[in-house]
């Protein structure tokens, strides 16, 4: 397989979008293929799971990939840095599909996405209304909203929408920007202060070192600009709108960030859908489905067939 960066400037935006587009073997120019827009998690990059795992892997199984920084992250443009605005994410996907379009060798019938934790909410809700997307496929699919809403301020929604109030007008004024560290510096550090906390303390594993650092995966947000996560719900109109088949692939491992109770909460609500699937993988955590061999080779079985079956 092959992987190409290139760069794109969408007619709704005044910054680019970067993005990976990974090739199967023996990829020609003159075929068409089918097609998986690749999302990657929150606080996460294009170079990290969304396509160095299952970009990869599903390009062995004849698919193009293309893995896309959102904007404001990454090597996507946006000022100022670090914005996770749900509503932008989402038409991020949008906009990369459209690019996929000007692309001679991608079959505009067969796209399917996929989205990792935070992307896997991402891709839900793009589905809802984008319906370009023929399948869509949740690896430990979180729902943001509703993270935020509840563990990220602690239960107290009304007061950190209080506080981003205050810091905007500050920041307007000439203060400098709060951009906040997501994550403990290194797993050693997580211990030290007591973060231990399954999926804390896994992402830090994952983010702060080896295994999965990289220059783009900032797992960093700028503190001011995130009020409207607060008011997103990724699976709002589920019921009627997400009519795709689709599959969220979970954990039996529950950690804090609620990844086993929001996929089985899309599952259950997604009812207009032409075939859902909820996959539940005992012994294995949220990030063990980011990287770990033995648990994306069990994902990858699920998600193979039924993608091939949607997207044939």
């Amino acid at each position: 397989m092959n992987t190409q960066k290139v760069t794109f400037q969408h007619q709704d935006m005044v910054w680019e979008i970067s993005t990976l587009i990974i090739t199967p073997d023996n990829f020609s120019e003159q075929k068409k293929y089918p097609t998986i827009i690749s999302v990657h998690p929150f606080g996460s990059c294009k170079e990290q799971t969304s396509s160095a795992v299952y970009g990869k892997a599903l390009a062995a199984q004849g698919y193009v990939v293309l893995a896309f920084d959102a904007s404001f992250q990454g090597e996507s443009g946006g000022m100022p840095r670090f914005i996770e605005e749900p509503t932008r994410r989402v038409e991020d996907i949008s906009c990369v599909i459209d690019f996929a379009a000007t692309l001679p060798y991608v079959d505009m019938n067969r796209i399917g996405g996929i989205g990792i934790c935070g992307g896997g909410g991402y891709i839900f809700n793009a589905a809802l209304t984008e319906k370009r997307l023929k399948a869509v496929v949740g690896i430990t699919p979180v729902n943001l909203g509703r993270l935020f809403r509840e563990d990220f301020t602690q239960f107290n929604p009304v007061g950190a929408l209080q506080a981003m109030a205050e810091r905007r007008t500050a920041e307007v004024k000439g203060e400098s920007l709060l951009v906040n560290e997501l994550l403990p510096a290194s797993p050693e550090i997580a211990k030290e202060h007591g973060l231990t906390e399954r999926d804390v303390f896994e992402a830090t594993d994952y983010y702060k070192t080896a295994r999965g650092q990289s220059p783009g995966g900032a797992t960093k947000m700028l503190f001011s600009h995130a009020q409207k996560i607060l008011s997103w719900d990724a699976f709002a109109f589920a019921e009627t709108l997400l009519t795709q088949p689709l599959m969220s692939v979970v954990g039996s491992k529950v950690g804090a960030f609620g990844a086993f109770r929001d996929g089985q909460e899309i599952y259950g609500r997604a009812t207009a859908s032409q075939d859902r699937q909820l996959v539940k993988l005992d012994d294995w955590s949220h990030y063990d489905l980011y990287d770990n061999p033995k648990a994306v080779s069990q994902a990858m079985e699920q998600m193979i067939p039924f993608l091939a079956k949607h997207l044939a």
